[in-house]
């Protein structure tokens, strides 16, 4: 655990990405240059995020992207921004995004590296107006032997790796402060951006999700939806002391996945957006190469569990490029407890409704 004394200075991102490499003296240190690029993309969205309705219109939106929802002037700057400061380097052989629907090629004035980028440039958008947290997810994958090599060119089926084959994920949350969460694979550290030096500080060396909680999130609007299991276990929570749990729970929605894990990550607590019978086209609702898996590993790093609510999230194979799933993250206690009840047979007795009728007449 990296420790630090009021009269130390705080350790930047590149040192703290320099003493990572340290331990790996074979390194060629194209991981750390990649990874300070990503943050430069991030503070340049920060700023441009930070200044509200102030901020320039930028390049015009389309109606909808590859998801079907609708792009924002943000989604589209942030996208380029993320592009243009990441594609010339010579880390990258390939990079893919929320807002294409193909994996993007390096141009060919530049040089392919060994990485390929996956990343959500702006998530949570939609709360822009109203001024929400809002953020940036990225995740960092070894591109195949061949696609290095030059064998075939860029392709969708690069980047069909499972999450545990992530070299790094994080993700940047633009709101009171601007924070850069990240993994390398040993731990999930945060760090600040102080905004007179204009350098991500190291201000949480060792980020850990508590075992246990009383807080949950999840979208109750859907509970209609919801598969037994699910609504077993949120019945459950809402029953508090006199239920099953023994215990009372706050309810917690954002609606920004960032805000969300940030929220977990900082003070515990247990994540919701299950498979539903909303639209049976859609397994899921989170995009598992960009969002669920960059946020699985965060929270597996920092002792918490990440699940599709009936096995590992790192495990899933994908199948897409912009696959949908389900997901399940936080304190490991309560993921474990949602994954039995996906495994175990419905009790005999009927849960109670989520929000049960109130009368002044009682019988």
């Amino acid at each position: 655990m990296i420790e630090h004394k009021p009269d130390i200075p705080r350790w930047t991102l590149t040192r703290y990405l320099i003493e990572q490499r340290r331990r790996f003296p074979g390194a060629s240190g194209d991981l750390n240059a990649l990874i300070l690029d990503i943050a430069l993309a991030c503070k340049a969205i920060a700023r441009i995020v930070a200044r509200g309705a102030l901020a320039e219109g930028g390049p015009a939106a389309g109606d909808t992207n590859v998801q079907g929802e609708e792009q924002k002037p943000l989604d589209v700057l942030s996208n380029q921004l993320f592009l243009r400061m990441n594609e010339w380097s010579g880390h990258l052989a390939g990079l893919a995004s929320e807002e294409m629907e193909l994996p993007q090629p390096i141009p060919e004035a530049y040089p392919r590296g060994k990485y390929l980028l996956v990343f959500d440039p702006l998530d949570g958008s939609s709360n822009i107006d109203v001024n929400v947290a809002v953020g940036s997810i990225f995740s960092i994958l070894r591109a195949p032997a061949e696609l290095i090599a030059g064998e075939h060119e860029l392709c969708e089926a690069d980047f069909l790796q499972p999450g545990a084959a992530q070299v790094a994920a994080g993700y940047a949350i633009y709101g009171p402060a601007t924070m850069l969460v990240l993994t390398v694979g040993e731990g999930t550290v945060g760090f600040t951006l102080d905004p007179e030096l204009g350098e991500f500080l190291l201000t949480h060396p060792a980020l850990r999700v508590p075992e246990q909680t009383r807080e949950f999130a999840i979208n109750s609007s859907n509970s209609r939806f919801w598969e037994p299991p699910v609504k077993r276990y949120v019945d459950e929570c809402l029953a508090g002391k006199v239920g099953a749990r023994g215990k009372d729970f706050n309810m917690r929605w954002i609606a920004s996945m960032v805000a969300e894990a940030h929220r977990i990550l900082m003070r515990g607590g247990v994540f919701l957006y299950p498979r539903d019978s909303k639209d049976v086209s859609k397994p899921g609702r989170l995009r598992l190469l960009y969002e669920a898996n960059p946020i699985a590993l965060l929270m597996e790093q920092a002792g918490g569990r990440a699940s599709t609510g009936r096995q590992p999230m790192l495990g899933v194979v994908p199948s897409s490029l912009h696959q949908r799933i389900p997901l399940v993250f936080g304190s490991r206690d309560e993921v474990e407890r949602i994954e039995r009840y996906h495994h175990e047979p419905a009790p005999d007795i009927a849960p109670a409704p989520l929000f049960a009728p109130r009368s002044l007449f009682r019988d």
